[in-house]
């Protein structure tokens, strides 16, 4: 009898085990399918916010905030940056028949364009966060942003080229002296105009103030050859330019 109790035992013991096991491995491929289907729906998002399907959003989703700050520290960002701007040097070998009277344009955005605010978003959530306006202005005046160096480089082969570049950014009239000064600091000189937001027009939608600032140029006889951005705002609205060509960026939305 306590033989045959030892058996029973023994074989409950081995199925207990087994079962065990099987389930540990069942647990892991769960886990892992379930990373999966995450890690695609975050690269969804985040491509459907480049498409500009999803619009107007305040936050990224909380279960892609992780997916969104390894692509914007990653290579694959820099590679897909420098990508958009081996596009626009294509498109200025053979595009434009520059005349020599002044009037040729381009326009360039400031932040996450010419500079970048990866930085304050490493100390703010990368988007999981609501953007908090005056935190983000306080570390505007440090005037620490760094140089994106592929647009930076851009933008001095354009400025060579006898264009009159424009800088319209989304930033208030008040930040006129740090933004100034971090441009020069990062090598970002020599630009026709750096036209910020007034009192007047504070309060409008970006891209409806970035349309008006287009608007007053071209009136003025400028031929705009090309604009240059990471938000869709910069880029979008009457009059438009010849060209457009939009950087990533998957932090925040300007409407």
């Amino acid at each position: 009898m306590a033989k045959k109790t030892l058996l029973i035992l023994a074989f409950t013991s081995l199925f207990i085990g087994l079962a065990a096991a099987d389930w540990n491995i069942l647990d892991q491929k769960w886990r892992k399918a379930r990373r999966n289907s995450l890690k695609n729906y975050c690269e969804s998002w985040r491509i459907n916010v480049e498409l500009n399907n999803i619009r107007e959003f305040e936050v990224v989703p909380q279960e892609c905030v992780d997916y969104i700050k390894k692509y914007m520290i990653s290579s694959q960002y820099k590679a897909d940056s420098e990508r958009a701007i081996e596009e626009v040097t294509l498109y200025l070998s053979s595009c434009c028949p520059f005349e020599s009277d002044g009037k040729d344009a381009w326009i360039f955005d400031v932040d996450d364009t010419l500079i970048s605010t990866i930085p304050y978003f490493k100390k703010h959530g990368f988007g999981g966060e609501k953007v908090n306006s005056t935190s983000l202005e306080a570390w505007m005046k440090e005037r620490k942003a760094p140089a994106l160096d592929h647009t930076l480089k851009l933008f001095h082969e354009i400025k060579d080229r006898g264009v009159k570049i424009f800088l319209i950014s989304s930033r208030r009239e008040t930040l006129r002296s740090p933004t100034v000064d971090n441009l020069i600091n990062v090598g970002c000189h020599g630009w026709t105009s750096l036209i910020l937001r007034s009192l007047d027009d504070e309060y409008m939608h970006v891209q409806q103030y970035k349309s008006q600032v287009r608007k007053r140029l071209v009136d003025q006889g400028y031929r705009i050859w090309g604009i240059i951005g990471d938000q869709w705002s910069s880029l979008k609205g009457q009059p438009d330019a010849k060209r457009t060509f939009k950087l990533p960026n998957s932090i925040y939305y300007l409407s």
